[in-house]
C-alpha cells in the first residue's frame, strides 16, 4: 500500500509542487511578485479549481454543463455569511462546509432529472438552474439583494489557496484513474454502449456532478475571502462562459491542460488591462487562432506525467 503511495511519480509531484510553493513563496516575501501580481495569481489558482471542476464534468464525463457559475455562487454566498460572523480560519472552513453541504444537494436535485438530457438540452437545463439560484440569492434578505455582501473578512492566504488548489487537482485527477472515473469515460465516448455494458450511466453522471459542484463551491468561498465584496452580478451565465472557455482551451479531458489554460487566460487579461478598449477583440482573436489551429485544445487529452518522462529517458538511454 505505501509503495503504491509513494512511487517514483508520486515522489516527483510531491517535490515539484513543493518547488513551486517555495518558490513562489519567496518571490512574494522579496517583492517581486506584488499585491498587484499576487491579486492575478490568486485569480489563476480559483480559475484552475473551476476549470479542473468543469472538466470532470464536460471533459471526463462528457456533459455539457453550464451551471458551474451558480455552484461558485453558494459556495461564495455560504462561506461570507459565516465569515462576517466568524472572521478567523474556523469560520471559513465552517462556511465552506456548509457551502459544500448546499451544492451537494442542489447538485443532486438538479442531475437526478436533468442528466438524463444530452448535448445542448443539457446545457439549457443547467443554465437555467444556475439562474435560478442566483435570481434566489438576489431576493433574500440574508443575502442583502442586489446591493450583495460587503465587509468580508480576507481569510484567503497563499498556503491555503494553494493547498486547496492541489487538493482539487488530487481528487479530480485520482476519480479519473479510479473504476468509476473509467466508467465516466466510456459513458463520454459512446453512452448508449456503456449501457448495454451494465453501467448504470445515471449514477456515474450524478457522482461526478456532484464533485465538480462540491469544489466549484470551495472555489466560490475562496473568491469571496480574497475580494472582500461579493454581488449576484459576479455569478451570472458570463461567468460560466469563463470557466468553460478554459477547459475548451486546454483541452477537454486533460486537467494539465486546464491548469495551463486558467495560467495563460489569467496571464493574457492581466497583460491587457491597459488596453480596455480593445481587451475583448484581442481576447476573442487569441481564443479564435487556438480553436484554429488547435481545435482539441492546448493538450486535448493528453496529460503531463513523470512516468512518461522517465520512460521516454529510459528509452534515450537503451538507443545509446
Amino acid at each position: 500500500m505505501l509503495k503504491k503511495y509513494f512511487s517514483k511519480e508520486n515522489i516527483c509531484w510531491i517535490i515539484f509542487a513543493a518547488v513551486i510553493f517555495t518558490l513562489i513563496t519567496f518571490l512574494m516575501n522579496v517583492g517581486v511578485i506584488g499585491s498587484y501580481y499576487q491579486i492575478t495569481l490568486y485569480n489563476i489558482c480559483i480559475n484552475v479549481i473551476l476549470a479542473v471542476s468543469l472538466n470532470l464534468i464536460i471533459g471526463v464525463c462528457g456533459q455539457f454543463s453550464l451551471g458551474h457559475a451558480g455552484f461558485m455562487c453558494i459556495g461564495a454566498y455560504s462561506a461570507a455569511i459565516v465569515v462576517r460572523s466568524m472572521s478567523n480560519l474556523l469560520g471559513f472552513a465552517l462556511g465552506v462546509g456548509i457551502g459544500i453541504v448546499i451544492s451537494t444537494i442542489a447538485a443532486l436535485i438538479v442531475s437526478i432529472p436533468t442528466l438524463r438530457l444530452r448535448g445542448d438540452y443539457l446545457a439549457i437545463a443547467t443554465l437555467g438552474f444556475s439562474e435560478i439560484i442566483r435570481i434566489i440569492v438576489l431576493n433574500l434578505k440574508i443575502t442583502n439583494g442586489a446591493a450583495g455582501l460587503s465587509g468580508i473578512a480576507k481569510l484567503t492566504t497563499w498556503p491555503l489557496l494553494f493547498v486547496l488548489m492541489v487538493a482539487s487537482i488530487v481528487i479530480v485527477t485520482n476519480f479519473s484513474r479510479s473504476r468509476q472515473g473509467r466508467a465516466c469515460i466510456s459513458i463520454r465516448e459512446d453512452e448508449i454502449a456503456s449501457e448495454a455494458m451494465g453501467i448504470n450511466t445515471t449514477r456515474y453522471k450524478t457522482t461526478a456532478f456532484v464533485i465538480g459542484a462540491a469544489l466549484a463551491s470551495v472555489a466560490g468561498a475562496l473568491y469571496a475571502c480574497n475580494f472582500y465584496v461579493i454581488k449576484p452580478d459576479l455569478f451570472t451565465f458570463n461567468k460560466s462562459i469563463d470557466i468553460l472557455v478554459m477547459v475548451v482551451f486546454g483541452g477537454m479531458g486533460s486537467m494539465t491542460g486546464s491548469v495551463i489554460a486558467a495560467a495563460f487566460i489569467g496571464v493574457l487579461n492581466m497583460l491587457l488591462q491597459n488596453f480596455s478598449s480593445i481587451r475583448m477583440v484581442i481576447y476573442g482573436v487569441v481564443l479564435v487562432a487556438i480553436m484554429i489551429f488547435r481545435p482539441g485544445g492546448l493538450l486535448g487529452t493528453k496529460e503531463f506525467t513523470f512516468s512518461a518522462l522517465l520512460h521516454r529517458k529510459r528509452k534515450e538511454k537503451g538507443r545509446k
